[in-house]
């Protein structure tokens, strides 16, 4: 049986190579292996059948979508949004026709000169966008201004009207972590230590009265959901990683390790735990549309995107040591 980075490596899923080159292996993006990966992401593999399924192109703006040109966001977890997000996380960018139809979309409708935002999709699009290549872009700079201006006193940030934050909405957490240091300013910086604090005091599931059971599986796609590999994820890419409070989300990640170094996949969203979708539904704002789940791979078995992406997380552990 291969070893996970040689899993991994396979040419089969072009994506998963990448970034198994670029972020496991630290391979520069001149080297050899890396030249030939990327372009293989848009040519055959997830990447590359998602792409395939964006509709043709409607007369006037409409195009770059995928499913319903009118709601690009529903159903969920197989409309535009959606594909967008798991396009960027896959190692799409902008530089490709396709994907920079969807981001001309969704600018025009989720990033425009305005303040009105929803706080998890916009957080979730300027991630998707910075990921894609517009760490410079003007509007995705606004948007996590506003991200900044929308913390909670206590460090965190909620979806909906709140005086709290959530465990839950880590998704401007994510955005400036997808944002090179470099670009960073004053109140990001700030706003990233503080959110960081507000996850690292509640060590990262210490929420509600009694564990959450959706929390400690794993899943993939996110979408907007939370579990112990988003924090993991998120908290280690903004340097958190050495943390003490991280070691409880740390030993559950080690334990669900299999036998042969690599972890399954436990579960696709949505992940309601005891909750079923018609009470989330009549629970939570505008969700009229039943969900659609969405999966590249297959529940209960090994794989490459849980397993890259935790062996990212104690990578950057074993670097904090």
């Amino acid at each position: 049986m291969l070893e996970p980075v040689d899993w991994l490596l396979e040419k089969n899923q072009p994506a998963i190579r990448y970034r198994t080159l670029t972020e496991i292996l630290d391979r520069p993006d001149d080297d050899p292996a890396v030249r030939v990966a990327h372009p293989q992401i848009t040519k055959r593999g997830w990447a590359a059948d998602i792409l395939k399924e964006q509709l043709p192109d409607l007369e006037g703006d409409w195009s770059g979508y995928w499913h319903n040109y009118v709601l690009l966001n529903r159903p969920k977890y197989v409309a535009t949004v959606w594909k967008f997000l798991v396009l960027t996380e896959l190692g799409v960018k902008a530089s490709n026709e396709r994907l920079m139809k969807t981001c001309k979309l969704l600018s025009r409708r989720y990033l425009k000169d305005r303040e009105d935002y929803h706080l998890c999709m916009t957080a979730n699009i300027a991630r998707g966008f910075l990921r894609a290549g517009y760490d410079d872009h003007h509007l995705v700079r606004r948007a996590l201004d506003w991200l900044v201006r929308e913390q909670k006193e206590d460090g965190g940030w909620h979806c909906f009207n709140s005086q709290k934050g959530t465990l839950d909405c880590w998704e401007p957490l994510a955005a400036f972590a997808a944002l090179p240091r470099s670009r960073w300013n004053r109140g990001i910086k700030k706003s990233a230590e503080r959110g960081a604090e507000f996850y690292l005091d509640r060590t990262l599931f210490r929420e509600g009265s009694r564990k959450y059971a959706p929390w400690f599986r794993f899943h993939y796609p996110v979408h907007y959901y939370y579990d112990l590999l988003v924090g993991l994820e998120v908290l280690g890419s903004l340097g958190y990683a050495g943390d003490r409070r991280m070691k409880f989300a740390l030993d559950h990640l080690q334990k669900a390790r299999r036998s042969d170094g690599r972890w399954n996949l436990d579960a696709v969203h949505p992940d309601l735990g005891n909750l079923k979708e018609s009470e989330y539904s009549s629970k939570v704002p505008y969700e009229p549309y039943p969900s659609v789940p969405f999966a590249l791979e297959k529940v209960g078995a090994p794989s490459k995107m849980i397993t890259l992406r935790a062996m990212k997380v104690l990578k950057a552990v074993e670097q904090a040591e």
